[in-house]
C-alpha cells in the first residue's frame, strides 16, 4: 500500500511506539487530539505490543511487574514493566517515587486505565483509524494487522516508519492489505526528518 492509499479522513490516530517520536510528530502535525496508551513510553518490541493488544492490555502496568531502574532526571524515574518490556520515562515523578517505593503508582495506573478505555472504545466506534508505528519487521506487522482486524469494528490503516541508512524518504511495498511502509534516514531521527514527516501526513485529516 502506498502513501496515497492512506490519505483521507480518520476518526482516530494512535501511536503504537516504539518511542515518543511518533506521538511528537502526530502532535506537531495536528493529528493528536488526545493521549494514547503508548505515546510516551518505550516499546522496543512490536511483538510485545502485539501481545498487549491481543490481551487488551490485561496485565499492563501491574504493580507486581514494575521495576524502578534509575533516575533519568531530577524530576523523573525510569520504571520498567518487566513482563511487557515497556519503559516509563515520564510518568513516575521523583516527588512521589523512589528506587524503593512507587508512591505515585495509583495516579499513574488510573491515567493509563483511562487511556486504555478510550483506545478500546475507539476500536469499536470509529469508522476509520490510523495506527502509526516506528521500527517494525514484516513478520511483526503481519501479526499486528491480523490482531487489529479482530479488534477494529470498521476500517483501519497501519503506517510503519522504519529508520534505515537511506538518504531520502523511500516508500516500500509489503504484501499486506492495510499497511504502508516508509523508510527515513536514521542519522538524526529526532530532528532531521521533520520535513519528511510533514510530507507523510499530507492529506491525512482528523474528523
Amino acid at each position: 500500500m502506498s502513501l496515497e492509499n492512506i490519505k483521507g479522513n480518520y476518526d482516530a490516530i494512535f501511536s503504537l511506539g516504539d518511542l515518543c517520536l511518533t506521538a511528537i510528530q502526530l502532535r506537531e502535525n495536528n493529528l493528536r487530539p488526545f493521549s494514547g496508551v503508548l505515546d510516551w513510553v518505550a516499546s522496543p518490541s512490536l511483538e510485545t505490543v502485539n501481545r498487549l493488544l491481543q490481551n487488551r492490555f490485561s496485565n499492563f502496568l501491574d504493580l507486581s511487574n514494575l521495576k524502578p531502574i534509575k533516575y533519568v532526571s531530577e524530576w523523573d524515574l525510569f520504571v520498567l514493566d518487566e513482563v511487557n518490556n515497556i519503559g516509563f520515562n515520564h510518568d513516575f515523578k521523583t516527588d512521589k517515587n523512589t528506587l524503593t517505593h512507587l508512591g505515585g503508582y495509583p495516579e499513574v495506573k488510573e491515567k493509563y486505565d483511562r487511556r486504555i478505555q478510550r483506545f478500546l472504545e475507539k476500536m469499536s466506534t470509529s469508522q476509520r483509524i490510523l495506527f502509526v508505528r516506528t521500527e517494525a519487521t514484516l513478520k511483526e506487522v503481519q501479526e499486528l494487522e491480523s490482531i487489529l482486524s479482530g479488534m477494529v469494528k470498521n476500517d483501519f490503516r497501519i503506517l510503519v516508519v522504519n529508520h534505515t541508512n537511506v538518504h531520502d524518504m523511500t516508500e516500500k511495498n509489503w504484501p499486506l492489505e492495510k499497511v504502508c511502509l516508509v523508510e527515513l534516514p536514521n542519522n538524526d531521527i529526532w530532528n532531521a526528518n521533520n520535513n519528511y514527516w510533514k510530507k507523510i501526513f499530507e492529506g491525512i485529516f482528523l474528523v
